[in-house]
Order: C-alpha cells, then sequence, then structure tokens
C-alpha cells in the first residue's frame, strides 16, 4: 500500500497531475463491497431471494457487515464467515446464503456529482 507521503513527494506544479495520482491512489487501496443474499426454495423448482446485508472488506483487515435494514453489525475475519449468519438449514424454509461482490468500476472522481 502507497504511503500518504509517497504522494506528497510527487507534487507536479499544475494540481491536475496530482489529482489523477490522488485518484489512482484511492482506486489501489478502495475496499471491496460485497452483498450477502438470501435464497430459498419457495417450492420445486422455484426459489426467492433476497440481500440480507452489505459488507466492506479492508485489504487484509476486517470485514464489516451490516444487515441490509441498518439493525445489525459485525466486524469478521472474512467475507465467508458473513454466510454462517444467514443461513438457516433447520426447519422447511432451508434458507442458504452466498455473496455476490460488486466489481470495480475502474474510474474515480474528486467530485462527489462526477462520481455517482
Amino acid at each position: 500500500m502507497p504511503a500518504l507521503s509517497e504522494v506528497h513527494m510527487q507534487t507536479p506544479d499544475t494540481s491536475e497531475p496530482f489529482d489523477k495520482e490522488l485518484c489512482d491512489l484511492v482506486l489501489a487501496i478502495a475496499p471491496r463491497l460485497f452483498a450477502v443474499v438470501q435464497e430459498c426454495e419457495v417450492r420445486p423448482g422455484l426459489k426467492d431471494g433476497c440481500v440480507a446485508a452489505w459488507g466492506v472488506v479492508f485489504g487484509e483487515g476486517p470485514v464489516h457487515v451490516i444487515t441490509a435494514d441498518g439493525t445489525g453489525q459485525m466486524v469478521l475475519n472474512s467475507p465467508e464467515r458473513a454466510l454462517r449468519w444467514f443461513t438457516r438449514r433447520s426447519g422447511e424454509d432451508g434458507v442458504t446464503a452466498r455473496l455476490v461482490w460488486l466489481s470495480r468500476s475502474g474510474s474515480a472522481a474528486l467530485d462527489h456529482a462526477e462520481a455517482a
């Protein structure tokens, strides 16, 4: 992971190249986002699903997960650990969970409106 001081050492005379370098830095170390989705078979051959939670992975560090309704939070060692919290195999509903990763956009902007 590049240190912030490395960015300062390469500050050019104009802000445009530096702004691009900052955006590239953000993209290089950006956390990964994922959803925990729950699935169940409502009748033979017909499945239903929903987003149960959202997660953020910070490099090799902790994984933060928050329920889709915002009422529960947890910090875990890996995204896969979240699956056990959202899988219910007992009973007739047999709810399973899996991860769906959001792909990286490959772009960044300093202005909130430009990033949307």
